[in-house]
């Protein structure tokens, strides 16, 4: 082992160890379930703005989407700008709202319990709580994975001597640690830390890449001459040569409509301290998007340019060769240590959502019994590491790109979630009955989607595809899942008294403007 491998390993350890003792800081905090699995709604503005973009983007910002830029061109970037119109929205529209709703009703803790709440689900009859939060085990069971698939591909990039497996499991362990330590304050302070790392090292690749090779003309130049980059390689209405279709352009906008369903997402919008201070984390969160995608693109392209005739075997890892060749080793593994960052602020994020719905919502509807808030607590640690568990085992021979795992897992939160946060935070005439159809058109439609529609999909390697439509599932199961809503919704008897009247006092709170100016970290009365 040469002295450069020694530095990043110390480096990525020294990272590791700073996660670690948040998780124990926190630790010795969480007095309840509440504190636990929400904060106690205790965020401040940029903690959540932070947090939430951070959780978002997982290893895909680094690896998948910058791979696929790198293969096809500038076209993918319309992947970027949906996700950009779909944060902005997203933050817009039910940030607020979500977090007023969830207080008011049943101070709901996790998006399974909110629904239940919001629709006086009363387990007898359409059970939304057990519904929806088995819909997040299964999801995030695919997501989780694909983030330790993701932690074992860059230790064996960035530690050439160290096999798949342990490597992966040094990921899987590490994230375990501080996520079932220190919970939800641990796993929001160290995805800040983490999104700082993330957009520190993108630009700064993207910069050092472009100074490598001559400014932007040059960069031009070099493409230009290179005879296996695809034609009008630059172009953002062309992709692998071909013309942006119709098809194409709207499987990557549809990504945008998948944050207005992401749990681990918008549980962020839930725990500010004061529903006012969302439209800092809305500005933060979305520039801090911005940036990142847009650097992760040109990273990309430069990658491309830089790497010449030669392709990359494995294009995901663009990222990180360029950090690896044109880096000093100290400031390389920052830039690994980024890497790891973006993995484990979704995955630590996605099992403690995974963890609450468990804990909280299937736990606590299957038993009737009391519970201590420490023993619920311990619990809910003892859930982080079995779903870890099951992820790590399922990564163990994947050989899944993690562009692939990521969009199925997307795809399937924001139909099944996404219409029926939208209709229950917009719509008075929405009922618990439509919400519960359009959860279950929305999850089969991903599925089936994927599975028979759609060329190469999750199930079967795509070995059961009948007819390859080349839509992103997303997009139809977002559409049947909305309709399926509104119509089950107007079929069925219309909202008691009682929940029409809760809806029109959250609306009138959300329109009322803050009466004080704004003091990101004053206490409130």
């Amino acid at each position: 082992m040469n002295s450069d491998e020694i530095t990043v390993i110390v480096v990525v350890c020294f990272y590791f160890a700073v996660a670690i003792l948040i998780g124990l800081h926190y630790y010795k905090k969480s007095e309840s379930i509440s504190d636990y699995i929400l904060g106690g709604r205790s965020l401040n503005p940029y903690v959540t703005a932070l947090s939430a973009q951070a959780s978002d983007m997982s290893g895909w910002l680094l690896m998948g989407l910058p791979g696929s830029i790198y293969l096809a061109g500038m076209g993918k970037l319309w992947l970027g700008i949906g996700l950009c119109i779909g944060s902005y929205f997203s933050w817009v529209i039910i940030a607020k709202r979500l977090r007023i709703y969830t207080e008011r009703s049943g101070d709901s803790l996790t998006l399974s319990e909110f629904f239940s709440n919001r629709f006086r689900d009363d387990n007898r009859g359409i059970n939304l709580r057990n519904v929806s939060a088995v819909i997040i085990l299964v999801f995030f069971t695919v997501y989780v994975t694909s983030g330790f698939v993701g932690a074992g591909n860059v230790f064996r990039m960035i530690i050439p001597d160290i096999d798949y497996v342990p490597a992966m499991l040094i990921g899987a362990v590490v994230v375990i640690a501080y996520t079932s330590l220190g919970g939800f304050k641990a796993v929001s302070w160290t995805d800040v830390i983490q999104g700082m790392l993330m957009v520190f090292a993108v630009v700064f690749v993207a910069l050092v890449a472009l100074d490598e090779l001559g400014g932007w003309s040059d960069m031009s130049r070099t493409l230009e001459g290179m005879s296996n980059v695809p034609d009008h390689f630059l172009d953002i209405f062309y992709s692998g040569g071909e013309p942006i279709t119709a098809v194409v352009l709207i499987s990557c906008l549809v990504w945008g409509l998948g944050y207005f369903g992401m749990p681990h997402v918008i549980v962020r919008y839930t725990a500010i301290r004061d529903p006012d201070d969302l439209r800092i984390s809305r500005r933060v969160g979305v520039v801090w998007t911005a940036v990142c995608l847009l650097f992760t693109t040109l990273m990309a392209i430069f990658g491309r340019a830089y790497f010449g005739e030669t392709l990359l075997e494995n294009p995901e890892n663009v990222f990180i060769e360029l950090a690896g060749n044109l880096l000093p080793a100290a400031i390389a593994a920052i830039v690994y240590s980024a890497l790891l960052a973006a993995i484990m602020s979704t995955a630590d994020s996605q099992l403690l959502v995974a963890s609450s719905a468990v804990c909280n919502d299937l736990y606590r509807s299957f038993t009737k019994g009391e519970i201590s808030e420490r023993k619920l607590m311990n619990l809910a640690r003892l859930v982080v590491v079995l779903i870890a568990t099951i992820g790590a085992v399922l990564a163990l021979d994947s050989d899944g790109a993690i562009m692939q795992l990521v969009s199925y897992a997307w795809a399937g939160f924001g139909a099944a979630f996404g219409p029926a946060v939208l209709l229950s935070l917009l719509w008075r005439r929405t009922t618990g009955r439509g919400v519960f159809a359009g959860m279950v058109i929305g999850f089969a439609t991903v599925i089936l989607w994927n599975t028979f529609l759609v060329a190469g999909g999750i199930i079967a390697g795509g070995g059961w595809c009948i007819y390859d439509t080349g839509l992103y599932e997303l997009a139809p199961a977002f559409l049947f899942s909305f309709v399926a809503t509104v119509l089950v919704s107007l079929a069925d008897n219309e909202p008691s008294e009682e929940i029409a009247a809760e809806f029109d006092k959250v609306q009138e709170a959300c329109r009322r403007k803050p009466v004080s100016s704004h003091r990101p970290f004053a206490k409130r009365r």
